[in-house]
């Protein structure tokens, strides 16, 4: 074998290597979040780095805008809002639709919260919602904590029941308080 085709090789090793451990580099639970930088409906940008010291962060993952799971998520969601709004903690809906498309959304459904747009699904990916075999996100919620921390990640969001939908999210919520208070 030349000399070229050994340097290839390995060349082509480490590619493959760092595709792995690239997509190992997900968010997960006890470990730094994926930094955000992503613009909302309420035609705000919002980035973890801003919120990280100041408040906790509940990200609610939804499919697909204009849909009916979607729509129940996200009507849980602003129908839980004053009980989350207790523990001063930022939250947000998240999805892949364009920001006009969150934008419109977010107006028909008159949510009291921003909804983040990730088009070019750059986060979705760092946060694992989005992965191979998986083009729209996992309808997943992630709280993270004042220190930029992810405590809690829902994979079994259920959206058939309105009400119990509602307590799942404060439940990820009353989490995030109580560590908070722990720390004091």
């Amino acid at each position: 074998m030349t000399r070229g085709k050994l340097l290839l090789g390995a060349c082509l090793g480490l590619l493959v290597a760092a595709g792995a451990w690239a997509q190992d580099k997900v968010a997960a639970e006890n470990a730094k979040a994926p930094d955000f930088k992503l613009k909302a409906s309420d035609g705000k940008e919002y980035a973890l780095k801003d919120l990280v010291g100041k408040q906790a962060v509940v990200i609610a993952w939804f499919p697909k805008a204009f849909t009916g799971g979607c729509r129940l998520e996200c009507l849980s969601m602003r129908e839980a809002g004053e009980q989350i709004r207790k523990y001063n903690v930022a939250y947000f809906t998240a999805s892949c639709d364009d920001l006009d498309t969150q934008m419109k959304w977010a107006k028909e459904l008159q949510l009291d919260y921003p909804v983040l747009s990730d088009p070019e699904k750059n986060v979705a990916k760092a946060y694992g919602v989005v992965h191979e075999g998986r083009e729209v996100p996992e309808r997943w919620t992630f709280v993270i904590d004042k220190e930029g921390v992810v405590r809690h990640i829902d994979k079994k969001v259920q959206t058939k029941r309105s009400e119990e939908h509602t307590s799942e999210l404060q439940s990820p919520c009353n989490l995030v308080c109580r560590l908070l208070l722990e720390k004091k």
